[in-house]
């Protein structure tokens, strides 16, 4: 699946209720929350003794997705020029690949 056919398909389950305003809000607040659930799940993996759940943390990094395209969407933006936007800062961040000196002394 091409990753703007991804975003039209799940903005179809978008609230139409929600102005742009609503949608940004809860974009954002949905990308935290689910964020936070895939980290409780790494948590408890590294520090509780619970085996390493890989198909719930997927479906958590699957609702991730959707917050993103929702706050996408409320900026006018789709995910492949999102996607292309960070690929171009990571390329002039670190033109050769990661580079631990560069990282500490970046300029952004």
């Amino acid at each position: 699946m091409e990753i703007n056919e991804y975003q039209k398909k799940a903005l179809k389950t978008l609230n139409p209720a929600l102005d742009k305003k609503d949608v940004l809000i809860n974009g954002v607040m949905g990308l935290c929350g689910e964020s936070g659930e895939a980290i409780d799940i790494v948590k408890k993996h590294l520090h509780q003794g619970h085996e390493l759940d890989s198909e719930k943390l997927i479906n958590e990094l699957g609702d991730i997705a959707w917050y993103l395209v929702e706050t996408a969407y409320a900026l006018g933006a789709d995910l492949e020029d999102v996607l292309r936007k960070n690929i171009e800062k990571l390329e002039k961040r670190y033109p050769e690949g990661f580079d631990e000196e560069r990282s500490m002394n970046r300029e952004e």
